[in-house]
């Protein structure tokens, strides 16, 4: 069985948002009991991560450390057209990735326990992501 669903998110701006709960619910709603799930966010400045779910200091600590790596406005940087926060964004995608492939076993996604599927926006105003999920399995 090969299911396909496509989810739209509005952030609010650099941060993370949690995905888990609507990618889960793909999984219930096309009835795959094993398989795997991948899950592709169709931007160049943003990301999807696996992260910690229990304190969200850890997401704003990784988002600090991001920062001191990947500085907005650097010098370094030629590509500047939407602004500072413009080439940082797309590095910070290059390093933490635009998918993720997780297990489904019994029916749900086989994450540990504080694992969450967050997507993670590197500019600074708000975005409309769009996310495609697809399932393979029986």
């Amino acid at each position: 069985m090969l299911i396909q669903e496509t989810i739209e998110v509005r952030t609010p701006g650099r941060g993370t948002q949690e995905l888990t709960q609507s990618v889960e619910a793909i999984v219930r709603r096309a009835g795959v009991t094993t398989g795997l799930c991948h899950v592709f966010l169709h931007h160049t400045s943003a990301s999807l991560i696996l992260s910690e779910n229990a304190d969200p200091t850890v997401r704003r600590d990784l988002e600090a450390f991001a920062g001191r790596l990947i500085p907005d406005g650097d010098p370094l940087f030629q590509h500047t057209d939407e602004g500072p926060d413009d080439m940082a964004a797309h590095v910070r995608t290059l390093l933490a990735g635009h998918d993720l492939t997780i297990p489904v076993r019994n029916g749900h996604l086989a994450l540990g326990t504080w694992q969450g599927i967050y997507l993670w926006e590197h500019r600074h105003h708000p975005h409309q992501r769009r996310v495609t999920v697809t399932l393979q399995g029986e």
